[in-house]
């Protein structure tokens, strides 16, 4: 078939509904939960800001718009390499040089919701990585593999969202050993339900964060954050991921979508 008709094919699915969008981002506003940092950095992320320009006033009689103050990696959002020390010095590292192409993949989805719930500091192995490629089929070069917590459940309460304690955060995420099997696949990034990238207790990993460490080292890409992998299928979604093109970004806020094949 000619890439003309398969494209032609694509948009008949989606008209007709046989083909359905499934929103994978969270509501950014000024409740959105957003990460925090150890007490001796120090430098958090600001809330979220939305500043009213006009509404069909005085500023603006036949318009409404806003200004926003937001951080690169609030709500759901991409890391770009250069996010991270590891991938500082890739040129087509930073959200504005990525080549687009690869903002469109196939989506692999792993999921960790059961055990994530019975264990909020549950770790993803390399093995149970493999046992789920064993039933569903091998991780692609090119893809994205994510990881279901139904996390996202989660997000109405940042207190919920973050499940920190003295000792610190306590969310599900993968251990080094998945994140170097799933690099060696041949996989484009790593996604997760949660607030980044890295399981809660990732700190005190070796090496530590071991997502953002070994995934941008790799010239790799991060989504966190994300909704509703429970909409998905193991396998057979394409998963829509575009960052803003912003000078030198090291992130963004996006609305990731997935295409789902009905039935």
């Amino acid at each position: 078939m000619e890439s003309g008709e398969t494209l032609a094919g694509l948009g008949e699915l989606l008209l007709s509904g046989k083909i359905e969008v499934v929103d994978l981002a969270g509501v950014l506003g000024p409740d959105t939960p957003l990460l925090k940092l150890p007490p001796e950095l120090a430098v958090d992320t600001p809330k979220i800001e939305i500043h009213k320009i006009s509404a069909y006033d005085d500023n603006g009689p036949w318009w409404a718009w806003n200004w926003l103050k937001v951080g690169e990696h609030s709500g759901t959002h991409f890391d770009a390499p250069i996010h991270w020390i590891t991938g500082k010095d890739y040129a087509d590292g930073a959200t504005d040089t990525i080549p687009p192409k690869n903002f469109v993949a196939p989506v692999n989805v792993i999921d960790c919701s059961t055990e994530s719930e019975a264990d909020h500091d549950f770790l993803l192995t390399a093995d149970r990585v493999k046992a789920w490629e064993a039933e569903h089929g091998a991780i692609a070069p090119g893809e994205w593999v994510v990881m279901r917590t139904d996390w996202y459940k989660r997000s109405g309460s940042e207190d919920e969202f973050l499940n920190a304690n003295e000792t610190g955060p306590h969310t599900p995420g993968p251990t080094a050993e998945a994140i170097e099997y799933i690099i060696s696949t041949g996989a484009i990034g790593w996604g997760s339900e949660t607030i980044g990238t890295d399981a809660g207790q990732a700190a005190g990993m070796e090496p530590p964060f071991p997502a953002h460490n070994l995934m941008h080292k790799a010239n790799r890409y991060g989504l966190a954050s994300l909704a509703h992998l429970d909409r998905l299928p193991p396998k057979g979604a394409i998963m829509i991921a575009a960052p803003l093109k912003i000078k030198h970004g090291t992130g963004s806020p996006c609305r990731v979508l997935a295409l789902v094949p009905k039935g």
